[in-house]
């Protein structure tokens, strides 16, 4: 499978959100590869989005957003879990990242049950927390380049047949934004 290129991120973060559908998400552990297909995503933009981390400032937590795309942006919330973004952007905006909400997984299933301590496989990476957790991305996952073959990247994978949209999920600003994208597989 072929390792998504810097310039697929270079787009509208929108854009980006909505192509990484169907994509395959690919997660080294030691000798171990664990993988899922993207089934969920959340746009976040700059200047325009008051929802977004990048909204007000540069930060030490944001800081990667503003940076080059294709790069991780994981963070810590509700001071227990991380999410795993994907820096994408115009090269007319200043910041933006992708946040993967969901994955089908496909490979690995084992580690990533043990990984979220939970055989439920209904429940194991339907949510942003329960995916990092179930592939075990953390704070060491920040700044890495994903458009190389490493411990973490993203693949070539399905093509969605049809994408919904609605609201982003968990917000209280820029509500009224419908950057929330899903495909059933």
């Amino acid at each position: 499978m072929t390792i998504l290129p810097r310039e697929f991120y270079s787009k509208d973060t929108v854009t980006v959100a909505k192509n990484l559908l169907g994509k395959k998400i690919i997660r080294k552990i030691d000798n171990k590869e664990i993988s899922g297909i993207i089934t969920e995503t959340e746009a976040y933009r700059h200047t325009d989005d008051p929802a977004s981390h990048a909204f007000s400032k540069i930060t030490e937590r944001n800081k990667v957003m503003f940076q080059e795309v294709g790069i991780s942006y994981v963070y810590f919330t509700y001071g227990m879990y991380f999410c795993f973004n994907i820096v994408a952007k115009s090269p007319k905006k200043a910041a933006g990242a992708v946040l993967i909400r969901a994955i089908e997984p496909v490979k690995g299933i084992k580690t990533m049950q043990e990984n979220r301590g939970s055989e439920n496989l209904k429940n194991l990476t339907n949510g942003p927390a329960k995916l990092a957790q179930a592939l075990n991305i953390n704070k060491d996952h920040y700044g890495i380049d994903i458009t190389k073959k490493s411990k973490l990247y993203i693949t070539e994978g399905i093509k969605p047949k049809k994408i919904i949209t609605s609201p982003r999920i968990g917000i209280s600003k820029a509500t009224d934004k419908l950057w929330n994208f899903k495909i059933v597989i």
